[in-house]
Protein backbone atom coordinates (compact mmCIF):
# COMPACT_ATOMS: atom_id res chain seq x y z
CA UNK A 1 0.00 0.00 0.00
CA UNK A 2 1.31 3.04 -1.15
CA UNK A 3 2.12 6.55 1.23
CA UNK A 4 -0.44 9.43 0.73
CA UNK A 5 0.62 12.91 1.40
CA UNK A 6 -0.80 13.01 5.11
CA UNK A 7 0.73 9.45 6.16
CA UNK A 8 4.47 10.92 5.34
CA UNK A 9 3.37 14.04 7.18
CA UNK A 10 2.41 11.66 9.96
CA UNK A 11 5.19 9.93 10.07
CA UNK A 12 8.46 12.24 9.66
CA UNK A 13 6.28 14.13 13.07
CA UNK A 14 6.13 10.85 15.49
CA UNK A 15 9.86 10.47 13.73
CA UNK A 16 10.93 13.56 14.72
CA UNK A 17 12.50 13.66 11.50
CA UNK A 18 14.79 17.04 11.36
CA UNK A 19 15.94 16.81 7.25
CA UNK A 20 14.56 15.16 3.44
CA UNK A 21 16.84 14.28 1.11
CA UNK A 22 14.71 14.99 -2.14
CA UNK A 23 16.92 12.70 -4.59
CA UNK A 24 16.80 12.75 -8.34
CA UNK A 25 19.43 11.20 -10.59
CA UNK A 26 21.24 13.12 -13.40
CA UNK A 27 21.72 11.77 -17.14
CA UNK A 28 25.06 10.07 -16.32
CA UNK A 29 23.38 8.16 -13.14
CA UNK A 30 24.84 10.13 -10.15
CA UNK A 31 22.60 10.92 -7.69
CA UNK A 32 22.07 14.30 -6.36
CA UNK A 33 20.03 15.69 -3.47
CA UNK A 34 18.77 19.13 -2.14
CA UNK A 35 17.87 18.43 1.59
CA UNK A 36 15.32 20.25 3.42
CA UNK A 37 13.83 20.90 7.04
CA UNK A 38 10.53 19.58 8.11
CA UNK A 39 8.72 22.84 8.03
CA UNK A 40 9.28 22.66 4.06
CA UNK A 41 8.02 19.31 3.62
CA UNK A 42 4.25 19.75 3.30
CA UNK A 43 5.68 21.88 0.49
CA UNK A 44 7.97 19.69 -1.46
CA UNK A 45 4.66 17.13 -0.97
CA UNK A 46 2.62 20.23 -2.87
CA UNK A 47 5.30 19.86 -5.90
CA UNK A 48 6.24 23.59 -4.84
CA UNK A 49 10.37 22.97 -4.84
CA UNK A 50 12.49 24.56 -7.09
CA UNK A 51 16.08 24.02 -7.95
CA UNK A 52 18.49 25.37 -9.92
CA UNK A 53 18.61 22.62 -12.82
CA UNK A 54 22.18 24.76 -15.23
CA UNK A 55 23.90 23.58 -12.34
CA UNK A 56 23.11 19.92 -12.92
CA UNK A 57 25.39 18.43 -16.25
CA UNK A 58 23.21 18.19 -19.01
CA UNK A 59 20.32 19.45 -17.81
CA UNK A 60 19.43 22.86 -18.93
CA UNK A 61 21.12 25.61 -20.04
CA UNK A 62 21.69 28.94 -17.21
CA UNK A 63 18.32 31.25 -18.82
CA UNK A 64 16.50 28.42 -18.11
CA UNK A 65 17.37 27.23 -14.91
CA UNK A 66 14.39 27.29 -12.46
CA UNK A 67 12.85 24.12 -12.66
CA UNK A 68 10.67 21.66 -9.91
CA UNK A 69 10.66 18.48 -7.95
CA UNK A 70 7.92 16.38 -7.58
CA UNK A 71 8.17 13.78 -5.08
CA UNK A 72 7.43 9.88 -5.49
CA UNK A 73 5.13 9.37 -1.81
CA UNK A 74 6.41 5.75 -2.57
CA UNK A 75 9.95 6.37 -2.11
CA UNK A 76 9.59 8.17 1.48
CA UNK A 77 12.21 6.35 4.20
CA UNK A 78 14.22 7.12 6.79
CA UNK A 79 17.92 6.42 6.03
CA UNK A 80 19.08 3.67 8.63
CA UNK A 81 22.21 5.25 9.24
CA UNK A 82 21.25 8.88 9.48
CA UNK A 83 20.32 10.88 12.38
CA UNK A 84 16.20 11.68 11.91
CA UNK A 85 17.14 11.47 8.30
CA UNK A 86 14.56 10.72 5.18
CA UNK A 87 14.51 10.62 1.35
CA UNK A 88 12.30 11.15 -1.15
CA UNK A 89 13.02 10.03 -5.04
CA UNK A 90 11.52 12.99 -7.10
CA UNK A 91 10.94 13.59 -10.30
CA UNK A 92 12.04 16.55 -12.58
CA UNK A 93 9.30 18.74 -13.97
CA UNK A 94 9.92 21.70 -15.66
CA UNK A 95 9.61 26.05 -15.01
CA UNK A 96 5.91 26.04 -15.68
CA UNK A 97 5.82 22.79 -13.24
CA UNK A 98 3.38 20.74 -15.07
CA UNK A 99 5.63 19.86 -18.04
CA UNK A 100 7.59 16.83 -17.27
CA UNK A 101 11.51 17.74 -17.76
CA UNK A 102 12.81 15.18 -20.70
CA UNK A 103 16.38 15.59 -20.28
CA UNK A 104 15.40 13.37 -16.51
CA UNK A 105 16.18 9.55 -17.21
CA UNK A 106 13.37 8.62 -14.64
CA UNK A 107 10.98 10.36 -16.86
CA UNK A 108 12.32 9.07 -19.73
CA UNK A 109 11.61 5.15 -18.17
CA UNK A 110 8.23 6.73 -17.50
CA UNK A 111 7.72 6.93 -21.04
CA UNK A 112 8.41 3.98 -22.10
CA UNK A 113 6.70 2.36 -19.09
CA UNK A 114 3.50 4.07 -20.47
CA UNK A 115 3.88 2.54 -23.67
CA UNK A 116 4.19 -1.16 -22.25
CA UNK A 117 1.33 -0.56 -20.92
CA UNK A 118 -0.87 0.68 -24.11
CA UNK A 119 0.39 -2.75 -25.06
CA UNK A 120 -1.23 -4.32 -21.77
CA UNK A 121 2.51 -5.18 -20.76
CA UNK A 122 3.87 -4.36 -16.73
CA UNK A 123 8.03 -5.06 -17.00
CA UNK A 124 9.50 -6.33 -14.24
CA UNK A 125 12.96 -6.34 -13.76
CA UNK A 126 15.69 -8.13 -11.51
CA UNK A 127 19.25 -6.78 -11.76
CA UNK A 128 22.03 -8.54 -9.80
CA UNK A 129 24.71 -6.04 -8.54
CA UNK A 130 28.34 -6.48 -8.18
CA UNK A 131 31.12 -4.64 -6.81
CA UNK A 132 34.48 -4.90 -5.08
CA UNK A 133 35.33 -3.51 -1.47
CA UNK A 134 38.56 -1.97 -1.72
CA UNK A 135 40.95 -0.87 1.37
CA UNK A 136 41.70 2.58 2.03
CA UNK A 137 45.49 4.00 2.15
CA UNK A 138 46.63 6.35 5.63
CA UNK A 139 44.80 9.47 4.49
CA UNK A 140 41.59 8.02 3.40
CA UNK A 141 41.67 7.87 -0.51
CA UNK A 142 40.40 4.53 -2.01
CA UNK A 143 43.13 2.00 -3.08
CA UNK A 144 42.50 -1.56 -4.92
CA UNK A 145 44.20 -3.44 -2.44
CA UNK A 146 42.24 -6.47 -0.11
CA UNK A 147 42.97 -8.28 2.35
CA UNK A 148 40.36 -10.42 0.79
CA UNK A 149 41.94 -13.76 -0.67
CA UNK A 150 37.73 -15.35 -0.54
CA UNK A 151 36.53 -16.80 -4.09
CA UNK A 152 33.04 -17.84 -5.48
CA UNK A 153 30.55 -18.14 -2.80
CA UNK A 154 33.54 -18.26 -0.10
CA UNK A 155 33.13 -17.68 3.69
CA UNK A 156 35.00 -15.90 6.39
CA UNK A 157 37.44 -15.76 7.38
CA UNK A 158 38.51 -15.43 3.77
CA UNK A 159 35.51 -13.10 2.99
CA UNK A 160 37.01 -9.96 4.49
CA UNK A 161 34.15 -8.19 3.31
CA UNK A 162 31.47 -10.65 5.02
CA UNK A 163 30.98 -8.56 8.10
CA UNK A 164 29.98 -5.15 5.52
CA UNK A 165 27.82 -7.31 3.41
CA UNK A 166 25.84 -8.10 6.20
CA UNK A 167 25.40 -4.76 7.49
CA UNK A 168 24.24 -3.42 4.19
CA UNK A 169 21.32 -6.18 3.91
CA UNK A 170 20.22 -5.33 7.35
CA UNK A 171 20.35 -1.59 6.44
CA UNK A 172 18.22 -2.52 2.83
CA UNK A 173 15.86 -4.49 4.39
CA UNK A 174 14.83 -1.59 6.89
CA UNK A 175 14.59 0.73 3.68
CA UNK A 176 12.18 -1.90 2.43
CA UNK A 177 14.14 -4.19 -0.08
CA UNK A 178 13.72 -8.00 -0.05
CA UNK A 179 17.23 -9.60 -0.03
CA UNK A 180 17.25 -12.84 -1.65
CA UNK A 181 21.13 -13.66 -1.30
CA UNK A 182 24.56 -12.52 -0.35
CA UNK A 183 27.40 -13.56 -1.29
CA UNK A 184 31.48 -13.53 -2.33
CA UNK A 185 31.89 -13.49 -5.83
CA UNK A 186 34.95 -14.97 -8.42
CA UNK A 187 37.49 -12.06 -7.75
CA UNK A 188 39.24 -11.33 -4.32
CA UNK A 189 37.25 -8.23 -3.39
CA UNK A 190 34.20 -8.65 -5.17
CA UNK A 191 30.89 -9.02 -3.85
CA UNK A 192 27.47 -9.62 -4.84
CA UNK A 193 23.90 -9.19 -3.02
CA UNK A 194 20.54 -9.36 -5.14
CA UNK A 195 17.35 -8.01 -3.71
CA UNK A 196 13.90 -8.97 -5.38
CA UNK A 197 12.96 -7.97 -8.68
CA UNK A 198 10.35 -4.91 -9.03
CA UNK A 199 7.99 -3.27 -11.20
CA UNK A 200 11.06 -1.44 -13.42
CA UNK A 201 10.36 2.07 -12.25
CA UNK A 202 10.71 0.77 -8.59
CA UNK A 203 13.89 -1.31 -9.84
CA UNK A 204 16.06 1.45 -11.37
CA UNK A 205 15.00 3.72 -7.78
CA UNK A 206 16.24 0.53 -6.13
CA UNK A 207 19.45 0.27 -7.74
CA UNK A 208 20.20 3.96 -7.24
CA UNK A 209 19.40 3.70 -3.55
CA UNK A 210 21.42 0.53 -3.48
CA UNK A 211 24.68 1.64 -5.01
CA UNK A 212 24.30 4.70 -2.32
CA UNK A 213 23.83 2.13 0.69
CA UNK A 214 26.58 0.02 -0.02
CA UNK A 215 28.97 2.73 -0.60
CA UNK A 216 27.86 4.45 2.73
CA UNK A 217 28.06 1.37 4.94
CA UNK A 218 31.63 0.50 3.08
CA UNK A 219 33.15 3.77 4.37
CA UNK A 220 31.23 2.85 7.71
CA UNK A 221 33.56 -0.17 7.75
CA UNK A 222 36.50 1.63 6.46
CA UNK A 223 36.31 0.20 3.16
CA UNK A 224 35.89 2.03 -0.28
CA UNK A 225 32.77 0.39 -2.48
CA UNK A 226 33.42 0.78 -6.40
CA UNK A 227 30.72 -0.16 -9.11
CA UNK A 228 33.73 0.67 -12.04
CA UNK A 229 33.65 -2.39 -14.33
CA UNK A 230 36.99 -3.18 -14.49
CA UNK A 231 39.20 -1.62 -11.26
CA UNK A 232 42.16 -4.15 -11.68
CA UNK A 233 43.78 -6.15 -14.33
CA UNK A 234 43.94 -9.87 -14.94
CA UNK A 235 40.68 -10.69 -12.58
CA UNK A 236 37.01 -10.42 -13.55
CA UNK A 237 34.63 -7.40 -13.80
CA UNK A 238 31.44 -6.45 -11.91
CA UNK A 239 28.31 -6.04 -13.75
CA UNK A 240 24.87 -5.87 -13.33
CA UNK A 241 23.27 -8.92 -15.11
CA UNK A 242 19.79 -7.48 -15.77
CA UNK A 243 16.80 -10.30 -15.57
CA UNK A 244 13.82 -9.05 -17.31
CA UNK A 245 10.22 -10.52 -17.86
CA UNK A 246 6.84 -9.12 -19.18
CA UNK A 247 3.29 -9.89 -17.38
CA UNK A 248 -0.22 -9.67 -19.40
CA UNK A 249 -3.56 -9.65 -17.91
CA UNK A 250 -2.23 -10.99 -14.68
CA UNK A 251 0.14 -13.74 -16.64
CA UNK A 252 4.12 -14.21 -17.57
CA UNK A 253 3.89 -13.34 -20.42
CA UNK A 254 6.88 -15.05 -21.53
CA UNK A 255 5.80 -18.41 -20.85
CA UNK A 256 3.97 -20.85 -23.05
CA UNK A 257 4.59 -24.23 -22.22
CA UNK A 258 3.44 -25.29 -25.79
CA UNK A 259 6.24 -23.81 -27.27
CA UNK A 260 9.79 -24.67 -27.78
CA UNK A 261 11.48 -23.93 -24.24
CA UNK A 262 8.35 -23.27 -22.66
CA UNK A 263 8.89 -19.69 -24.65
CA UNK A 264 6.29 -17.67 -25.47
CA UNK A 265 6.31 -15.93 -29.41
CA UNK A 266 6.03 -12.67 -26.97
CA UNK A 267 9.71 -13.60 -25.52
CA UNK A 268 11.09 -14.92 -28.75
CA UNK A 269 10.10 -10.85 -30.00
CA UNK A 270 11.41 -9.54 -27.17
CA UNK A 271 14.55 -11.45 -27.38
CA UNK A 272 14.93 -10.49 -30.74
CA UNK A 273 14.44 -6.81 -30.14
CA UNK A 274 17.07 -6.85 -27.58
CA UNK A 275 19.45 -8.62 -29.97
CA UNK A 276 18.95 -6.50 -32.74
CA UNK A 277 19.49 -2.94 -30.63
CA UNK A 278 21.76 -4.42 -28.29
CA UNK A 279 25.02 -2.89 -30.40
CA UNK A 280 22.69 0.93 -29.28
CA UNK A 281 22.14 -0.68 -26.11
CA UNK A 282 25.86 -0.65 -25.12
CA UNK A 283 26.34 2.78 -24.93
CA UNK A 284 24.08 3.58 -21.89
CA UNK A 285 24.96 -0.20 -20.27
CA UNK A 286 28.43 -0.13 -20.75
CA UNK A 287 29.09 4.11 -20.07
CA UNK A 288 32.68 4.29 -19.29
CA UNK A 289 36.13 3.98 -21.39
CA UNK A 290 37.01 1.58 -18.28
CA UNK A 291 33.61 -0.85 -19.02
CA UNK A 292 35.51 -2.21 -22.43
CA UNK A 293 38.20 -3.46 -20.72
CA UNK A 294 35.51 -5.66 -18.81
CA UNK A 295 33.47 -6.59 -21.71
CA UNK A 296 36.64 -9.29 -23.03
CA UNK A 297 36.94 -12.86 -23.82
CA UNK A 298 37.86 -14.94 -21.01
CA UNK A 299 37.02 -13.46 -18.10
CA UNK A 300 33.21 -14.57 -17.92
CA UNK A 301 31.77 -11.03 -19.66
CA UNK A 302 29.65 -11.98 -22.36
CA UNK A 303 30.89 -10.33 -25.67
CA UNK A 304 29.27 -12.39 -28.45
CA UNK A 305 25.80 -11.26 -29.48
CA UNK A 306 23.75 -14.38 -29.00
CA UNK A 307 21.10 -15.99 -27.11
CA UNK A 308 20.65 -19.35 -25.32
CA UNK A 309 18.01 -21.23 -23.38
CA UNK A 310 20.83 -22.87 -21.39
CA UNK A 311 24.44 -22.05 -21.43
CA UNK A 312 25.94 -18.47 -19.66
CA UNK A 313 28.70 -17.90 -22.29
CA UNK A 314 25.76 -16.10 -24.36
CA UNK A 315 24.66 -12.82 -24.16
CA UNK A 316 20.99 -13.16 -23.31
CA UNK A 317 20.59 -16.12 -21.46
CA UNK A 318 16.71 -17.70 -20.11
CA UNK A 319 17.13 -18.97 -16.59
CA UNK A 320 15.82 -22.59 -16.08
CA UNK A 321 12.65 -21.80 -14.06
CA UNK A 322 9.30 -21.28 -16.14
CA UNK A 323 6.01 -20.53 -15.32
CA UNK A 324 5.50 -17.04 -13.37
CA UNK A 325 9.61 -16.62 -13.43
CA UNK A 326 10.45 -17.36 -16.84
CA UNK A 327 12.62 -14.41 -17.47
CA UNK A 328 15.33 -13.10 -20.06
CA UNK A 329 18.41 -12.44 -18.34
CA UNK A 330 21.01 -10.12 -20.43
CA UNK A 331 24.55 -10.24 -19.20
CA UNK A 332 26.33 -7.29 -20.70
CA UNK A 333 25.52 -4.54 -18.47
CA UNK A 334 27.68 -3.19 -15.72
CA UNK A 335 26.58 -1.24 -12.39
CA UNK A 336 28.47 2.51 -13.97
CA UNK A 337 25.28 2.47 -16.24
CA UNK A 338 22.00 4.98 -15.81
CA UNK A 339 19.33 2.06 -14.55
CA UNK A 340 16.67 4.44 -15.89
CA UNK A 341 18.23 4.98 -19.17
CA UNK A 342 19.57 1.18 -19.25
CA UNK A 343 16.04 -0.67 -18.34
CA UNK A 344 14.10 2.15 -21.13
CA UNK A 345 16.39 1.14 -23.78
CA UNK A 346 16.03 -2.42 -22.79
CA UNK A 347 11.95 -1.89 -22.29
CA UNK A 348 11.53 -0.16 -25.83
CA UNK A 349 14.17 -2.57 -27.72
CA UNK A 350 12.03 -5.66 -26.57
CA UNK A 351 8.38 -3.99 -27.24
CA UNK A 352 10.22 -3.04 -31.05
CA UNK A 353 10.99 -6.67 -31.10
CA UNK A 354 6.97 -7.36 -30.70
CA UNK A 355 5.82 -4.76 -32.62
CA UNK A 356 7.64 -6.02 -35.83
CA UNK A 357 6.93 -9.41 -34.82
CA UNK A 358 11.06 -9.99 -35.05
CA UNK A 359 12.47 -13.60 -34.57
CA UNK A 360 15.95 -14.37 -32.84
CA UNK A 361 18.18 -16.73 -34.74
CA UNK A 362 18.81 -20.88 -33.41
CA UNK A 363 19.38 -20.74 -29.54
CA UNK A 364 22.98 -21.82 -29.68
CA UNK A 365 24.03 -24.54 -26.86
CA UNK A 366 27.73 -24.76 -27.44
CA UNK A 367 30.00 -22.92 -25.56
CA UNK A 368 30.74 -19.87 -27.45
CA UNK A 369 34.34 -19.13 -25.76
CA UNK A 370 35.25 -22.46 -26.90
CA UNK A 371 34.08 -21.58 -30.59
CA UNK A 372 37.00 -20.54 -33.17
CA UNK A 373 36.51 -17.40 -35.47
CA UNK A 374 35.28 -19.01 -37.99
CA UNK A 375 32.58 -21.32 -36.42
CA UNK A 376 31.17 -18.03 -35.08
CA UNK A 377 31.44 -16.61 -38.61
CA UNK A 378 29.33 -19.86 -39.60
CA UNK A 379 26.46 -19.02 -36.79
CA UNK A 380 26.67 -15.56 -38.02
CA UNK A 381 27.63 -14.42 -34.16
CA UNK A 382 28.58 -10.47 -34.16
CA UNK A 383 30.40 -9.08 -31.32
CA UNK A 384 29.52 -6.22 -28.89
CA UNK A 385 31.25 -2.85 -29.36
CA UNK A 386 34.82 -3.08 -28.00
CA UNK A 387 35.49 0.48 -27.14
CA UNK A 388 33.14 3.09 -25.38
CA UNK A 389 33.29 4.89 -29.38
CA UNK A 390 32.07 2.37 -31.02
CA UNK A 391 29.41 1.83 -28.73
CA UNK A 392 28.49 5.56 -29.40
CA UNK A 393 29.10 4.95 -33.12
CA UNK A 394 26.37 2.19 -32.91
CA UNK A 395 23.76 4.53 -30.58
CA UNK A 396 24.04 7.39 -33.36
CA UNK A 397 23.19 4.55 -35.82
CA UNK A 398 20.02 3.38 -34.12
CA UNK A 399 16.56 5.56 -34.08
CA UNK A 400 14.70 3.64 -32.20
CA UNK A 401 17.05 3.91 -29.24
CA UNK A 402 17.59 7.60 -30.44
CA UNK A 403 13.85 8.19 -30.01
CA UNK A 404 13.85 6.42 -26.94
CA UNK A 405 16.23 8.60 -25.50
CA UNK A 406 15.06 11.66 -26.63
CA UNK A 407 16.63 14.63 -28.58
CA UNK A 408 17.59 16.27 -25.11
CA UNK A 409 19.29 13.44 -23.55
CA UNK A 410 20.45 11.76 -26.65
CA UNK A 411 22.10 14.68 -27.59
CA UNK A 412 23.88 15.71 -23.95
CA UNK A 413 24.58 11.89 -23.69
CA UNK A 414 26.37 11.27 -26.60
CA UNK A 415 27.93 15.07 -26.33
CA UNK A 416 29.36 13.82 -23.12
CA UNK A 417 30.61 10.44 -23.45
CA UNK A 418 32.41 11.71 -26.92
CA UNK A 419 34.36 14.19 -25.00
CA UNK A 420 34.79 11.06 -22.20
CA UNK A 421 36.23 9.12 -25.24
CA UNK A 422 38.65 12.54 -26.57
CA UNK A 423 40.22 12.93 -23.27
CA UNK A 424 41.15 9.26 -22.52
CA UNK A 425 43.00 8.81 -26.47
CA UNK A 426 44.74 12.22 -25.19
CA UNK A 427 45.42 10.54 -21.93
CA UNK A 428 48.97 9.25 -21.33
CA UNK A 429 48.75 5.84 -19.17
CA UNK A 430 51.09 4.16 -16.46
CA UNK A 431 51.48 1.18 -19.10
CA UNK A 432 52.99 3.52 -21.92
CA UNK A 433 55.51 5.03 -19.51
CA UNK A 434 56.56 1.29 -18.33
CA UNK A 435 56.85 0.00 -21.81
CA UNK A 436 58.32 3.04 -23.51
CA UNK A 437 60.04 5.67 -21.77
CA UNK A 438 63.11 3.38 -21.64
CA UNK A 439 62.83 1.40 -24.46
CA UNK A 440 62.58 4.48 -27.01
Amino acid sequence: MGYSKEDILRIAEEKDVKFIRLQFTDIFGQMKNVAITRSQLEKALNNECMFDGSSIEGFVRINESDMYLRPDYDSFVILPWKDRVARLICDVYCSDGDTPFMGDPRNILKKVVKEAADMGYTFNVGPECEFFLFELDDEGNPTTKTNDVAGYFDMGPADQGEQCRRDICLALEEMGFEIEASHHECAEGQHEIDFRFDEVIKTADNVVTFKHVVKTYARRHGLHATFMPKPVFGINGSGMHTNMSLMKDGKNAFFDNDKQYGLSDTALHFIAGILTHVKAITAVANPLVNSYKRLVPGYEAPVYIAWSASNRSTLIRVPAARGMGTRVELRSPDPACNPYLEMALCLAAGLDGIKKGLMPPESISKNIYEMSATELKDFGIEHLPDTLKHAVDELEKDEVMKATLGEHIYNKYVEGKRREWMKYKISVSDWEINRYLMKY
